[in-house]
């Protein structure tokens, strides 16, 4: 091909950040389809109670990274195949890929960064409900106290926790014994549900924040040698 010198080093070193962009898009790809299929949080998004669907922002999230993932993947091909044709007019569309799927990414954090306690609080709330209507021992309607007790039993067998602190539902008065709702060994010690809501999703926006501060990284250098490398494309002497 055309380019020489240090450019054909640039062109290389491009390859080579996108071949890493591939793999990162890979990588996302999988985090988001494990995230989605984790029985720890689709198990809870996907319940439904009285009408009233759980919080699916964070279900949303996830399934608009598996597209960022999907898309990664094909542009990372993009770029890779470009530089190595060393096509301008690909470069190009790479560049301008990257900085949509960038401006996106940024736009994506600040967001995610705004509303990060609403996605377990709106959980929380909707916990709440379902836990007061299951315990409530002056609520006629049984077949909506025995939903709220499934779905609180779902609640208590994903998150391995019992209800509002152990000593909460002892004291209560429910239609099923507690070894019911709590199908696991309880013990005074054992979890409140809210805290572990919390911790089970600020866990995952953290692992979806440093994928996403990884990919950033590799995208400001692949912009920056995909521009440097269509320049010297079009000075060089053989196009």
């Amino acid at each position: 091909m055309g380019v020489e010198g240090c450019t054909k080093c640039i062109k290389y070193i491009l390859f080579f950040f996108n071949f890493i962009f591939w793999l990162a898009g890979g990588v996302v790809l999988g985090v988001a389809l494990w995230i989605r299929h984790d029985g720890s949080t689709s198990n809870l998004l996907q319940l439904e109670f009285d009408g009233q669907q759980a919080p699916s922002t964070f279900l949303k999230g996830v399934h608009i990274l598996i597209a960022v993932g999907a898309v990664m993947m094909v542009v990372g091909f993009l770029g890779c195949y470009g530089a190595i044709q060393e096509s301008q007019c690909l470069l190009g569309t790479f560049f301008a890929c990257l900085v949509i799927l960038f401006a996106c990414e940024v736009a994506a954090g600040i967001f995610g960064f705004m509303h990060r306690d609403s996605i377990s609080k709106d959980l929380i709330t909707f916990y709440d409900n379902v836990y007061t209507n299951a315990v409530a021992t002056s609520l006629i309607d049984n077949d909506k106290k025995q939903a709220a007790a499934a779905a609180l039993k779902v609640f208590h067998e994903t998150l391995d926790c019992c209800g509002r602190g152990y000593k909460n539902v002892i004291s209560t008065s429910l239609t099923q014994t507690t070894t019911d709702i709590c199908p696991k060994t309880v013990s005074a010690s054992i979890t409140d549900c809210h805290v572990k809501i919390s911790e089970i999703f600020t866990k995952k926006i953290y692992l979806i924040g440093i994928a996403a501060l990884v990919v950033a990284v590799i995208m400001i250098f692949e912009m920056t040698f995909s521009m440097v490398l269509c320049c010297g494309i079009r000075n060089s002497p053989v196009y």
